[in-house]
């Protein structure tokens, strides 16, 4: 059994057999503005649900960018060193040192430790942004973990992207089990309707490829440029097939929550 505890934005405690894996670690007050460059920026709204002093030890993050303050911002970046693995972005890896991990799309690394299952971690592909945006948004990632012992697939860390063939390619490589997405369908006034992150409806889109048996959604609350709340995305929900909405779970902040099998 996995537990999940959404502290907010993107940020999730992952406990599975004795391992305890934190993703892209946001602990910062709210009121703060962040630049995230070519003239785009984001106010967080909201602080999160669990603070950094209230965590238990964590083992590893997992970092599916270090670039843009509503991923790792400065509590979260405060807090890495303590973690004895920390997984990224090949890019990420290189900026942040101290012995990070760097992986591009589809390559593989493992968490290992005595008297708990050996976790593969691959990254998979993410495009933050609309085509030919990499210039500008940078490197990004997803995880899939796989360990002994799972009946039903992989957890799947979606990470900050769009909808697209690389995203689409996991349903034809990853058999998921539970698909934690990050969505928000984020946008800058600089730049329109042009779109960062996914929606709702990209979301039962990919559910319908991956058939995941649980889907979480993330990345949603908390910042100005998330356009898409909650009451949003299940708009979207609330069209699309009763088999695949049905999958949708929506985890209370801060609460530690027992998913998949």
């Amino acid at each position: 059994m996995i537990s999940l505890t959404h502290v907010g934005g993107p940020t999730v405690l992952i406990e599975v057999d004795g391992w305890r894996l934190l993703t892209d670690p946001t602990f910062d007050a709210p009121g703060r503005r962040y630049d995230f460059g070519w003239g785009t920026s984001s106010r967080k709204t909201t602080g999160p649900a669990v603070a950094v002093a209230d965590l238990p030890p964590i083992d590893a993050v997992l970092l599916t960018h270090d670039h843009h303050g509503d991923n790792l911002d400065t509590a979260g970046r405060a807090l890495l060193p303590s973690a004895p693995v920390v997984i990224t972005t090949a890019s990420g890896a290189g900026r942040l040192g101290g012995g990070a991990r760097g992986l591009v799309p589809w390559a593989t690394t493992t968490l290992e430790a005595p008297g708990r299952p050996t976790i593969e971690v691959t990254a998979t592909p993410c495009r933050h942004g609309p085509p030919l945006s990499h210039p500008v948004v940078g490197d990004v990632v997803g995880f899939a973990l796989r360990w002994d012992g799972q009946r039903h697939g992989a957890l799947w860390i979606s990470g900050d992207t769009v909808l697209y063939d690389g995203v689409r390619k996991v349903a034809d490589l990853v058999e998921v089990d539970v698909a934690i997405l990050h969505l928000g369908g984020v946008r800058f006034p600089l730049t329109g309707p042009l779109r960062y992150t996914m929606t709702g409806a990209d979301a039962v889109e990919l559910c319908g490829l991956l058939r995941p048996r649980t889907a979480v959604p993330v990345h949603y609350e908390g910042w100005q440029h998330f356009r898409q709340n909650r009451a949003a995305i299940e708009r979207d929900l609330a069209r699309a097939p009763a088999d695949i909405a049905g999958g949708f779970r929506w985890l209370p902040l801060g609460t530690r929550v027992a998913v998949g099998g």
